[in-house]
């Protein structure tokens, strides 16, 4: 009777635990993975999921417009972004475009997915701040392919502020379940190295001058 009482009491306790809003807020705030001079990663947790949600804030040597652009050559993807082998614009509305993406991880199988990005600018004091923000909308791309696994979560945002001289302080944030049989805590591990992988990339590229021009990086696949 007194071990029946005990394990209710224990159970008790725990749903207490997980009703108690300032409980559930500690659970979902940000906490520090790993911080260096060039990049600061933080992750937090997502409600019912082993799976992690990152955010990383680093200085990127370059005005926000170029860095913007080398965001919008999703055409050059394959060529200079991480595990990208196949990228292109299926569609562009005002400020909603529509990128069909097939990425190639070394650890695991292809995969890809179809983004629905909404593009907002706004000035501050330093000049034009630039934010992407992104879910999957997989009715929009393609249908699946043969060999290739559909995935069905990937949200995610950059955020371009413009700082004194040709600094941008750059904020990135992801949270994708890529699926497969990847466990969990080695799918976290990857999504980290990704994001040092994608700051180190975009950190070169903004070096090309093709970058500072005005040209429309965001034009449709035909």
């Amino acid at each position: 009777m007194r071990a029946t009482i005990a394990i209710l009491a224990f159970l008790g306790s725990n749903i207490l635990a997980l009703a108690d809003p300032e409980s559930a807020k500690e659970e979902t705030e940000w906490r520090l993975v790993s911080q260096s001079s060039d990049l600061t990663i933080y992750s937090r947790a997502r409600p019912g999921s082993a799976l992690k949600e990152f955010k990383a804030i680093g200085p990127i040597n370059a005005p926000t417009r170029v860095v913007h652009n080398v965001l919008n050559d999703v055409q050059g993807y394959p060529k200079f972004m991480p595990f990208v082998a196949e990228c292109r614009v299926l569609k562009r509305e005002g400020d909603n475009i529509y990128s069909y993406q097939r990425i190639s991880p070394k650890i695991v199988g292809d995969r890809d997915y179809t983004l629905h990005i909404i593009e907002k600018t706004w000035s501050n004091e330093n000049g034009t701040v630039y934010s992407k923000k992104w879910q999957t909308a997989n009715q929009f791309g393609p249908p699946a392919k043969k060999g290739v696994l559909r995935v069905q979560v990937c949200e995610g945002s950059w955020m371009l502020d413009p700082e004194t001289g040709e600094t941008t302080r750059a904020t990135y944030s992801v949270y994708t379940d890529t699926g497969g049989s990847l466990p969990s805590f080695l799918a976290n591990i990857a999504s980290e190295i990704g994001i040092h992988k994608v700051f180190a990339a975009v950190r070169r590229q903004v070096r090309d001058p093709k970058y500072r021009s005005d040209r429309d990086f965001l034009v449709p696949a035909t």
